[in-house]
């Protein structure tokens, strides 16, 4: 029976990443795709409002000596510790992400919060070129 149970949970444990750029795939269209482009490379709807270069976000790895900068990413995307890697303020989705989950409470909503931050990440980090 214990050996069922490690079982079960190392396949979970696997899942996870599949399954937070599945949801963080999601999240980027919803979110950032209005900017960014559905592909991420920076040619969204939006972009032509905008006064700054959009930046391609396929290439972050590129741009960082082939490692992704995951902390950085997740800083930006967050907004709300005062990161900023744009000329004018992206949207601070930390805030966004956290008012739309109030009524779980300020503790379970930070946790979801982060959850849906990571994720994008994840799928940042799953399509870089």
């Amino acid at each position: 029976m214990r050996h069922l149970v490690f079982g079960s949970l190392a396949l979970c444990l696997a899942a996870l990443p599949a399954m937070a750029d599945d949801a963080g795939q999601a999240a980027f269209g919803q979110y950032c795709a209005t900017c960014h482009g559905a592909d991420a490379k920076g040619a969204g709807p939006l972009g032509q409002l905008i006064s700054i270069p959009i930046p391609d976000l396929t290439q972050l790895n590129a741009r960082n000596d082939g490692v992704f900068p995951m902390l950085d990413v997740i800083h930006v995307i967050d907004g709300r510790t005062g990161v900023r890697a744009h000329e004018q303020p992206m949207p601070v989705y930390g805030a966004v992400f956290k008012s739309r989950l109030s009524e779980i409470g300020p503790y379970a909503a930070e946790i979801a919060v982060r959850g849906e931050v990571l994720s994008i990440a994840y799928y940042l980090e799953s399509i870089q070129e």
